[in-house]
């Protein structure tokens, strides 16, 4: 199982989440967020695969800031469309399209269909104005009815005390998790020791 531990930003930090083993780890890449890296990483870490988070951005400047930090994977969380989806994929880019689950409305199949072949996995996470990092939870019940071929990264609201859940979750293409707002002790820093707990739940 993936575990992405987005939302980093202090280069200590940075440093000693990249010693916990996890798999990828996220920056974003938004103004907008509390979570804002800015342009450039204070430190680039190599154990991990690295993902910049942006929003409805140019891909000249995708592609800009991804050279300088070294980006291995690009993560959309706007209303990016499949065509452009496909075209940072085949500049070489790992891409992750994000699309807000709202639990009192159906799976958008529809919406998300259109995406197949675009992406290499999609994120679901909890529908927010704010493009993510709402820190609350959607319903993973309605994610039965999703019968696409992209694997996908389940976000959103996901704390310590849901490493069973997280377990137990069943789905033929679930393939990892996105950590973030549930595990810091203030914004864009996480708790290591929480998070080394999680881990060791997770995976045992």
């Amino acid at each position: 199982m993936i575990v992405k531990i987005c939302g980093m930003r202090d280069a200590d930090n940075i440093r000693a989440v990249e010693r916990l083993g996890i798999d990828w780890m996220g920056f974003i890449f938004f103004s907008g967020s509390p979570r804002y890296v800015g342009e450039e990483l204070s430190y680039i870490p190599s154990g991990v695969k690295r993902v910049g988070v942006f929003v409805n951005e140019l891909p000249e400047r995708v592609k800009a800031i991804a050279s300088k930090n070294r980006l291995q994977i690009i993560q959309l969380h706007g209303s990016e469309s499949p065509d452009y989806c496909h075209s940072l994929r085949t500049s070489g880019f790992i891409v992750v399209k994000a699309f807000g689950m709202e639990s009192e409305k159906p799976f958008p199949a529809g919406l998300v269909e259109q995406y197949e072949g675009s992406c290499d996995y999609y994120l679901f996470d909890t529908g927010t104005k704010q493009h993510g990092g709402s820190g609350k939870k959607f319903s993973w019940e309605m994610l039965t009815t999703y019968s696409g071929e992209t694997p996908f990264l389940l976000s959103g609201g996901i704390t310590p005390d849901d490493v069973e859940a997280v377990k137990t979750f069943a789905h033929p293409q679930f393939y990892g998790v996105d950590l973030n707002s549930g595990f810091e002790t203030a914004a864009a820093i996480k708790d290591i020791f929480t998070l080394r707990r999680f881990m060791a739940q997770l995976r045992s």
